[in-house]
């Protein structure tokens, strides 16, 4: 069974947690986004699978589709939103020393969450 969270602008699942890696699946709803955040102890690789995702990495924001890849480098501002009417779902990669949901440093949240 997979770990699944319920957020306020989508869902995820978890589909591998190692020692060296975790997998997750992410589904932003229309008009969703995630906080604008950093991590101290990971990167991460997002692969869009369906829909028109907005990615910020730190100063660059652009659209990505299906079949995408956005590289976020340790340390870099980052964050997905869904502009559209439909659902955005990408697979996060996330590598580095450390994945727990205590490394999310949220620099901007519309949803009040320090």
């Amino acid at each position: 069974m997979f770990e699944h969270d319920i957020r306020p602008w989508g869902e995820y699942w978890v589909l591998d947690d190692a020692e060296t890696h975790k997998v997750k699946r992410i589904l932003v709803n229309p008009g969703g986004r995630l906080s604008l955040q950093y991590h101290h102890h990971r990167a991460e690789i997002w692969t869009i699978v369906s829909g028109v995702g907005t990615v910020t990495i730190n100063e660059e924001i652009k659209d990505y589709s299906a079949g995408n890849v956005a590289q976020i480098p340790l340390g870099a501002y980052h964050r997905m939103e869904n502009k559209t009417n439909e659902p955005v779902v990408f697979i996060e990669v996330q590598y580095g020393t450390y994945f727990g949901e205590d490394d999310i440093v949220r620099v901007e949240d519309d949803y009040n969450r320090s």
